[in-house]
């Protein structure tokens, strides 16, 4: 008889994470998107290893590329990579890379770690799943503070308000990291350019999952998830 494998949860993705050492690791970079990461695969996102290349899959885009630790641990814990392949992290023949690879990593929509690259591309991702008739998949994008130091995410941000791309989902980690601050802070931006837009405790899972599923008919969605200073 074959049986299921009983997959990690939550509780064991800090072990997972521990089996990555070596250099260049981005530590606050990785824990600041722990939380976030776990919610959106538990429970959002319709993507399983089954259905990477499935037309109808919702598209998770990391632009947050530095510190993907947290990532390869979430995707392990969910059957898109296999454990035992977490040790080789960082080492010339891995196919764990400090910055994650979509050729090499099973999931990975873009190869990302370039500051402001990832919500530009999701934007074009959502633009292109509506010109060809695709009206359930959502794409999903998961950048940092610090992004917004980018100009392009601005246009991005202009642009998808202004098309009502409302099947794009913008998560933001906010972990004070941005070199400059926004004037009644970073949902805020995004409120103006006419998205929906709401701020939680990123360590905190049943709010994250709530705004991750609130309604947002006609506008895109942004979430900014709060955690602790990068330097704390």
């Amino acid at each position: 008889m074959t049986t299921t494998p009983i997959l990690p949860g939550y509780a064991e993705l800090p072990g997972l994470m521990a089996l990555m050492t070596g250099d260049e690791k981005h530590d606050p970079a990785a824990t600041s998107t722990l939380d976030a990461l776990w919610v959106l695969y538990d429970r959002v996102l319709r993507v399983t290893p089954d259905t990477v290349d499935d037309q109808e899959r919702d598209r998770f885009l990391l632009s947050k590329g530095h510190g993907p630790m947290a990532y390869y641990a979430v995707l392990a814990a969910k059957g898109f990579l296999d454990p035992a392949v977490l040790p080789s992290f960082g080492a010339y023949d891995s196919p764990l890379g400090h910055h994650p690879d979509r050729l090499l990593i099973p999931g990975a929509e873009i190869s990302s770690g370039s500051l402001g690259h990832g919500l530009p591309i999701a934007v074009g991702a959502a633009l292109g799943l509506r010109a060809q008739g695709l009206g359930d998949p959502a794409v999903w994008v998961l950048i940092g503070d610090a992004e917004f130091d980018e100009g392009s995410n601005h246009e991005a941000v202009a642009f998808a308000g202004a098309f009502g791309l409302d099947r794009l989902h913008a998560l933001v980690i906010d972990n004070s990291s941005a070199t400059h601050g926004w004037q009644g802070g970073i949902a805020a931006r995004f409120a103006a350019e006419g998205w929906s837009a709401e701020t939680v405790d990123g360590r905190d899972h049943e709010a994250l999952y709530a705004a991750y599923t609130a309604r947002h008919p006609g506008r895109p969605r942004a979430v900014v998830a709060r955690v602790e200073p990068k330097n704390s």
